[in-house]
């Protein structure tokens, strides 16, 4: 049987499934952009662009997550020196 009240307090109180990440939403959106079939030659030239974008994105983010790894590296490690 379903728990309808434990659905809706999980609901209220903002337990919700973990949401994607943006690798997810990048994989998902270069899979959709790599599945289409271009009928033009502008079509074709627009999703090259597009593919391209995506690879930029993908090369960004990576970036971004490298960064926020080694900044909350070092905020660890500031904590811990001024416990000390």
């Amino acid at each position: 049987m379903i728990d309808f009240r434990r659905m809706t307090k999980k609901f209220l109180l903002g337990e919700k499934l973990d949401t994607p990440s943006l690798m997810s939403y990048i994989q998902s959106l270069e899979e959709i952009v790599y599945s289409l079939n271009p009928s033009t030659k502008s079509e074709h030239r627009r999703i090259e662009i597009a593919k391209e974008h995506i690879r930029n994105v993908k090369r960004h983010s990576r970036r971004l997550t490298e960064k926020v790894s080694a900044l909350e590296e070092r905020l660890s490690t500031l904590e811990e020196n001024k416990e000390e």
